[in-house]
């Protein structure tokens, strides 16, 4: 005789319940309201001619850059050992920066956050859920071997 298995006791599978777009998913930022974010380490003394850079990027496209946001990493004492490493793998900016975005968008009335760095599809997802928006980056390079 067979034996009775039992209750499933994994998790269910998690569902996507707010944000914009899925991950992959092409947003035209032609013509849209967009918040400029980059996590920058400590040694990139030039970030704000990169953030120029971008926005004047973004503007020849036809976006309207209504705010910036820079999250710095390595800067005190104590961290300058991490300057490689983001300050969280889920959302790439610390947790009281990814909350400032989300009302300088919301107060902005921003269509959508534009980020300078690659980002992880599971990044995308928890970005656009947590900021209420579609999230913008280029595309991950590939891993090196």
């Amino acid at each position: 005789m067979h034996r009775h298995r039992g209750r499933d006791r994994r998790p269910a599978p998690r569902r996507r319940t707010t944000g914009g777009p899925r991950p992959g998913r092409p947003f035209a930022v032609a013509g849209a309201d967009v918040v400029l974010v980059g996590y920058f380490p400590a040694g990139q003394r030039d970030f704000a001619t990169l953030m120029d850079a971008a926005a004047a990027d973004l503007t020849a496209r036809g976006a309207r850059v209504v705010a910036r946001a820079v999250q710095r990493r390595g800067v005190s004492r104590g961290e300058v050992r991490k300057t490689g490493l983001p300050l969280s793998p889920r959302t790439l900016l610390g947790a009281g920066k990814v909350r400032k975005v989300a009302e300088v968008r919301e107060r902005a009335g921003a269509g959508a956050v534009v980020f300078l760095n690659p980002l992880t599809p599971r990044q995308h997802g928890i970005l656009a859920d947590c900021l209420g928006c579609p999230v913008v980056s280029p595309a991950a390079a590939p891993p090196q071997v």
